[in-house]
Parts: structure tokens; C-alpha cells; sequence
């Protein structure tokens, strides 16, 4: 989400980029373009812009009209009563120096270094931002092979082959006692559940070929830009025994076969590939995240590149960085492949509260790192799913009223 702030330029790199810091601020706190800031460029020149702050610092996005905060205004002149000033002078009474009470040691000026000076906290500086890969497209079927199947079938007969398809012979036979049920009480004719069941048997293997080959051939037509998920989805629907039996899917399942041993090893090599430009940019979270996604499951994780990445996940543990970049760099490392290798070499001084509630849920992905902050992972306790993030409440619509309704589509064989 961005926000307003006031920023001051700090200094020129002479590259096309100038340093900034908040306005009134100590130390700098990241880099801005040229070409977003526009002319008449200085140091100490204040803009008001439009930022964007997430994990990894803070993006200038544009500069929005306002007025420098030295820009100097017109001024009142006070006049006064006309009368001569009066200055008023006060003394104050001196104490005597006799003998008082002793209340312990003074305390004298908190010192935390070698001058008294405060321990500055580390700035983020924004990291350069990486290629983004096209978004995956998902799989979308059309019903060609399906419809042809069910327009061929009389009217009577399409209900039972669409409940066969969708739910299998145990939805058929729910349907048809409770229409029996409900004709009973008519007085009316029972329907003929052994015949119903029969057909649904009968049209349940060659459905089931006509919705596979439906999506089988759109996963053909998008195989370069297909979500590996749906591909994967589609080639294990080619070993159902009724699949499996058809001639007509043998070869094009075997195409998907080989097709997904190409996209798995091509997605492979991607997936290390963003992993190490996360590392090199200094992108530390989105690194780990990353790494805890692989394309293939049980892939073993190359150990040159998971020393490197545990070495810039427990740089990124300093005690003097922000709390908050504490909780959000632990919840990358606890479901990370190298999270028994992350070491911090020392925790906060003072942890808070949200904090220690992380480290309490992760102790048992995190053991050792618990432990640096008196945390012991139960024996046996479940392991936490990541969290999921959260999106800002909008108007929220009042739904829509229920209609409860004891009808059900008809089943018939007749």
C-alpha cells in the first residue's frame, strides 16, 4: 500500500540516482532516480512523494505537488501596546549545602559505547527490483469430447450420464432413492434403480475418456506457458484405469508424459536460478520464500547454493535490526530448506511480545533458534502452516438470501 512522506535529497551518486533520507531524519534511508524527481536537483532539496513500502525498504513512485519545506512564507509584523518594555528579573534562593540523606548512586548518562553514543539501527536501503517470469497460464477445458457424448444420449438418459460424471454411481444411487422416496409418497410409479445404476455403469467409462481428452488437448495447445500444477493434474488423470483402456489416449498421453519431464527440469533450473538473483540483489525473504516452493517435490536442494542462502538468512538476524523484519525473515526460514542451518549470532536485547508469539509457533521448525530465546519446542508437537497474508477489509456485500429447496434435478431411465 503507498503513503505520502516527505523525503530530502542527501547526496548525488553521479549514476542517475540520488540518496535520501526521511525529512529531518539522521541517516539516509534509500535511493531515488533522477527522472522521477525532475529538474533543479540539490542537496537538501525536499520533495513530497508518493512511496511504496514493503519487506525490503521503501520505492519512490512519483513525486506529488507540494511546497518545499524551505520554502519561506509571508510574514506579520506585530506591532504591540505602544508601551516601553519592562523587563522582569527573578533570583532564585540558593540552598545550604548541609548534609542530606543518601539515595543511592546518581545515574548518570546512559552510555551504550565507547562515547556515550547511542548504537545507530541498521537502514534498509531498497534492493534493486528483479525480473518478474510471465504468470502461468491455468488449464481451461472446453466440453467438446463430453458434449458430443451426452447430446448423443436421449433426453431420459443425459441427467443420469451428467450426475455419473459428476459425482459417480454413488450419486446416481442417492438420487434415485430420493425420488423414489418422494414418488412413493405420490402414490406414483417407483423408478427402476438396478436399470438406472446399470446405464450409469455402461456411460461412466466413456465419459470419463471424453472429459480427460478435453483436458488433455488444451493442456497440448498451452504445454510453453501451462501451470505445471495442471499439467502434472492432467498426465496422472491418463493412468485412470478407464483412460488407460481407451486407445484413442494412449499417445497423447504419452506426449503429456514427456512434456512434463521437460517442464519440471526447465522449471527446476528457473526455480534455482531466482533463488540465487534473490540472494545476489540481497532480496533475503523472497530468496526463502522461493526456495520452500520447488517444482518437484523431494528434489534434493544443491548445497553450495543452500550454504549461501543460510549465510545471507543469518546476516539477516542482526540484534540491532527492526523486531517486526525479525518476524517476517522467520517466517520465511522456518519453512525454507535450510532453516537447521540458519545461526544467528545474537538475538534482540529486549524481544517483544509479537515476536516471542513467532518464535513460540515456529519452535518446532525452528528448535535452535527457539532455544537462543529461552523457547523449547514441545516433544511431538504439530509443526505450523505458513500464514497466509491478509487482505484490507473492503465493503463487504450482504449476501444473498438462501433459497431452500428439497428439489433435485430428476434421474431417469425410462
Amino acid at each position: 500500500m503507498s503513503r505520502r512522506l516527505d523525503i530530502e535529497l542527501t547526496s548525488n551518486r553521479n549514476d542517475g540516482t540520488w540518496t535520501w533520507r526521511a525529512a529531518g531524519a539522521k541517516s539516509p534511508k534509500g535511493v531515488v532516480r533522477e527522472d522521477i524527481l525532475g529538474a533543479d536537483l540539490r542537496v537538501g532539496r525536499v520533495f513530497k512523494v508518493e512511496a511504496e513500502m514493503d519487506i525490503d525498504g521503501i520505492e519512490i513512485l512519483a513525486v506529488v505537488a507540494g511546497r518545499e519545506k524551505n520554502q519561506k512564507f509571508d510574514t506579520l509584523e506585530i506591532l504591540g501596546s505602544g508601551r516601553d518594555f519592562e523587563p522582569v528579573t527573578q533570583k532564585l534562593a540558593r540552598r545550604d549545602k548541609g548534609p542530606s540523606k543518601d539515595k543511592g548512586p546518581k545515574r548518570g548518562p546512559k552510555t551504550d559505547g565507547p562515547r556515550g553514543e547511542r548504537p545507530q539501527r541498521r537502514t534498509f536501503v531498497n534492493p534493486p527490483e528483479l525480473p518478474k517470469r510471465p504468470a502461468a497460464k491455468r488449464l481451461k477445458a472446453k466440453r467438446v469430447h463430453r458434449a458430443a457424448i451426452i447430446d448423443a444420449l436421449p433426453a431420459e438418459h443425459q441427467a443420469v450420464a451428467e450426475r455419473a460424471l459428476t459425482g459417480g454411481l454413488k450419486a446416481v444411487r442417492d438420487a434415485v432413492k430420493t425420488q423414489n422416496e418422494q414418488l412413493k409418497k405420490e402414490g406414483k410409479p417407483l423408478i427402476p434403480a438396478d436399470g438406472v445404476v446399470t446405464l450409469a455403469q455402461d456411460l461412466l467409462p466413456k465419459l470419463r475418456v471424453a472429459e480427460w481428452l478435453d483436458k488433455a488437448e488444451a493442456a497440448k495447445a498451452d504445454l510453453e506457458t501451462l501451470d505445471l500444477r495442471d499439467l502434472r493434474s492432467v498426465v496422472v488423470g491418463s493412468d485412470d484405469p478407464m483412460v488407460v483402456r481407451d486407445e484413442s489416449t494412449r499417445v497423447l498421453a504419452a506426449e503429456l508424459k514427456a512434456a512434463l519431464k521437460s517442464k519440471i527440469e526447465a522449471e527446476q533450473s528457473q526455480w534455482l536460478a531466482d533463488i540465487a538473483a534473490a540472494i545476489d540483489v540481497q532480496r533475503v525473504v523472497r530468496a526463502l520464500k522461493v526456495s520452500s516452493e520447488p517444482p518437484k517435490a523431494g528434489q534434493p536442494f544443491p548445497a553450495d547454493l543452500a550454504q549461501k542462502l543460510a549465510h545471507a538468512a543469518s546476516a539477516a538476524l542482526a540484534p540491532e535490526d527492526p523486531q517486526d523484519r525479525w518476524v517476517t525473515v522467520l517466517e520465511a526460514i522456518a519453512f525454507s530448506p535450510v532453516r537447521a542451518s540458519v545461526k544467528p549470532v545474537a538475538i534482540p536485547a529486549q524481544p517483544s511480545e509479537a515476536l516471542l508469539a513467532t518464535v513460540k509457533r515456529l519452535a518446532p521448525l525452528i528448535p535452535h533458534i527457539a532455544s537462543l530465546f529461552g523457547v523449547v519446542a514441545e516433544p511431538g508437537a504439530v509443526a505450523p502452516k505458513p500464514l497466509r497474508p491478509t487482505r484490507p477489509e473492503r465493503g463487504k456485500k450482504k449476501p444473498a438470501a438462501k433459497t431452500v429447496s428439497n428439489s433435485q434435478e430428476p434421474v431417469s431411465a425410462q
